[in-house]
């Protein structure tokens, strides 16, 4: 059975480098070792700060790999938690991560930390 995953963005831009130590996180996605899970808004940011970091044209290279992969699940929040009240930004994912019944969040950010306190959540953040 693979894995739900939401990627923090901060991640996702760590692991596009051939030459990061999370590279073969990037990797196994690819091959489809777990299921991202994405929403309009995560794509977006996404999209905004890989071309702050890297240029517009490997922002869309990863964007329409992310779009164009089987290994990727789409979802619509209709309904938004407000669970990070920290960095609101933040909550983009952890609403995605609740309507997908997401495994995982993955993210540095401690923002997140407040979702371990949280009783009814069922989402992991690592």
């Amino acid at each position: 059975m693979k894995r739900f995953v939401v990627l923090d963005t901060n991640c996702l831009v760590q692991m596009l480098s051939s030459h990061s130590v999370y590279y073969a996180a990037w990797q196994a996605y690819r091959r489809g070792e777990y299921v991202l899970c994405v929403s309009n808004e995560i794509l977006n940011e996404y999209q905004e700060v890989i071309e702050r970091v890297s240029s517009a044209s490997v922002a869309l290279n990863v964007v329409n790999a992310i779009l164009r992969s089987p290994y990727t699940m789409f979802f619509t929040p209709q309904y938004h938690f407000r669970l990070i009240e920290s960095d609101p930004d933040d909550n983009k994912f952890v609403d995605c991560a609740i309507i997908a019944n997401a495994d995982y969040i993955v993210s540095e950010d401690r923002h997140f930390d407040v979702l371990k306190t949280i009783p009814f959540l069922s989402v992991k953040v690592i």
